[in-house]
């Protein structure tokens, strides 16, 4: 079933819960708008019990215990979730990339810069490594458009997975080979380099570095020319920008 199908049958479900499903519990922790948005208008209307947690200063073993949830689904968090929480209970974490490549920071950006166009979202269960877990499942993401496009495809399939997973519709597997391992980018790259990349790269550069990322730019003297909302028409890159001073370590 598509992500469409997916959105159709669980967005008009009543909220009544399931026989079997009635006691378990489920944790959702973000703190992006679209993602509790997402748990607004669709998760917590679901026939399951999904509590959402935002605050950083909640995801403690003690607080964690007296919800003693089944799963937690982690689709957007960038903070270091202690060891105890990632030992204690069942921890599913997503990453836009088809591990075990491109672990590690900012997948979407480490491969749009290299031109790829199509790529998995990926749910596995976290462990003492960074993106090492069990895969539960992969699904096709599109890289294409503006980062808002994208994240609207990830918050749609975040959706179809989580669902997925508390119907058991999804499989431990482990990861095999060796992969590969990428930082997170800072924003120092997102300075524009090397203008002589073909129009087409140039475009890519800078649509993967739109808001609420640090913006590609250009450095003239002690100003910046920052790139926004670009568009590539013609054989052209439309944009609006900004001007101004370099400011601190930038």
């Amino acid at each position: 079933m598509g992500v469409q199908g997916w959105l159709e049958r669980y967005g008009k479900l009543s909220a009544i819960k399931r026989i079997g499903d009635s006691m378990k519990k489920y944790l959702f922790c973000c703190y992006r708008e679209h993602f509790i948005r997402l748990y607004e208008d669709k998760l917590k209307k679901l026939p399951f019990d999904i509590v959402l947690l935002t605050d950083k200063a909640e995801l403690t073993f003690d607080y964690i215990k007296g919800i003693d949830p089944e799963y937690i689904f982690f689709p957007d968090w960038s903070w270091v979730i202690p060891k105890d929480i990632v030992e204690g209970f069942s921890c599913i974490c997503f990453h836009e990339a088809p591990l075990p490549m491109f672990r590690g920071g900012s997948p979407i950006q480490n491969q749009i810069v290299r031109g790829i166009k199509k790529t998995k979202l990926t749910a596995f269960m976290m462990d003492e490594g960074i993106d090492t877990g069990d895969i539960l499942l992969q699904e096709d993401l599109s890289l294409e458009g503006h980062l808002k496009d994208i994240s609207d495809r990830i918050t749609e399939l975040v959706y179809m997975m989580v669902v997925k997973i508390i119907e058991g519709k999804s499989t431990l597997v482990k990861q095999t080979g060796e992969g590969s391992f990428c930082r997170r980018r800072t924003p120092a790259e997102s300075r524009l380099e090397h203008l002589k990349y073909d129009i087409t790269c140039l475009y890519d550069f800078i649509r993967m570095l739109e808001d609420p990322y640090p913006n590609a730019y250009i450095q003239i003297d002690d100003k910046h020319v920052i790139f926004k909302e670009a568009e590539l028409i013609d054989g052209e890159i439309h944009f609006k920008g900004i001007i101004r001073r370099k400011q601190g370590e930038d």
